[in-house]
């Protein structure tokens, strides 16, 4: 899957956390578990501000989502996703949110000119990482899946 960007000033506060530092490979786990992610098969490390997961997930999405939720918490400013999918799919792209971006505006400039609409699918896709689509920040990463054709 890659290596993944984070703004590590901006995200979840979790305990043990701080913007020089990752929260403990435990509190990232329980993270990712809050959100309803299963990270039974997965191994996390911490090195310095960089995250690196290991093991397996059930899907690509899964294992995508798993990435976001300990990227996108305070301290961390990289995630090495090595998860592998027990279901393999199409890999989404990442965006990183900038001042003033919509999810309207981030579908129009991922999806082209006139599909502002698909906003809705960027927000499930990265459901329950986000539980309203007018709540973004800037640099939170989000998920860009491909369009279905």
């Amino acid at each position: 899957m890659g290596l993944l960007s984070f703004a590590k000033s901006v995200g979840a506060k979790i305990i043990g956390a701080s913007e020089t530092a990752p929260a403990s490979a435990e509190q990232l786990k329980k993270e990712a578990e809050k959100h309803g992610l299963d990270v039974s098969k997965a191994d996390i490390k911490v090195e310095g501000d960089k995250v690196i997961l290991s093991g397996s997930a059930a899907s690509t999405e899964e294992a995508e989502k798993i990435a976001l939720a300990i990227g996108n918490s305070v301290g961390v400013a990289k995630v090495q996703n090595d998860l592998q999918p027990a279901k393999a799919a199409a890999e989404s792209k990442f965006y990183t949110v900038k001042s003033g971006d919509t999810l309207w505006k981030i579908a129009e400039t991922e999806y082209g000119h006139g599909k502002g609409g698909q906003y809705n699918v960027i927000f499930e896709a990265n459901k329950p990482l986000l539980s309203d689509p007018d709540k973004i920040y800037p640099g939170q990463v989000l998920r860009i899946p491909p369009l279905a054709a």
